[in-house]
């Protein structure tokens, strides 16, 4: 049903033939999906269900899977699951189109990468952590807190005038 070089190129043209109101359900399921040079999901799973309207296909899809981040603090790289949802129209005329300007392609297939990637893209925290509690890097020696304390005082002094104390 997919072709395994583009496995998320579903074919949905005989969708356009039914009535208004039959839906089909497409599973989906990857050990190892690539989702563009720098975004890969491990355990992929993905459900794409998709309904036949008056303006054209409805789609409403949801996903999870695992992609490794680094920690901001620690700088560690670990397991994140990423779980998301979305619904897009891909309208049949111009007069349809929604904001996103979706059109139903003439040959009836339909890459769905494109908009997983955008959609996994925005389940990725903007400030990852490996844990609640990740106590970072030493701003001195660069120690790993996470391992062992070094002593050091961890409080930075961001005013200005902080250079102005070794003198003294």
């Amino acid at each position: 049903m997919t072709n395994p070089r583009k496995p998320f190129r579903l074919n949905v043209g005989f969708i356009v033939h039914e009535e208004v109101g039959y839906s089909h359900r497409f599973p989906l399921e990857y050990p190892h999906a690539v989702l563009g040079d720098d975004l890969t999901l491990d355990e992929f799973t993905c459900l794409i269900v998709i309904d036949r309207t008056q303006q054209g296909l409805l789609v409403q899809g949801e996903f999870s899977g695992e992609t490794t981040l680094e920690c901001v603090r620690c700088l560690k790289e670990f397991r994140q699951t990423l779980h998301g949802e979305w619904t897009e129209l891909y309208a049949f005329t111009q007069k349809s189109v929604s904001e996103l300007g979706l059109l139903m392609p003439e040959d009836g297939h339909i890459d769905f990468a494109p908009v997983l990637r955008e959609y996994a893209l925005l389940e990725v925290p903007i400030k990852a952590l490996c844990k609640p509690d990740c106590k970072g890097l030493c701003i001195e020696c660069g120690q790993d807190l996470n391992v062992r304390d070094c002593g050091h005082n961890q409080q930075a002094d961001d005013s200005p005038f902080s250079v102005l104390k070794k003198l003294l």
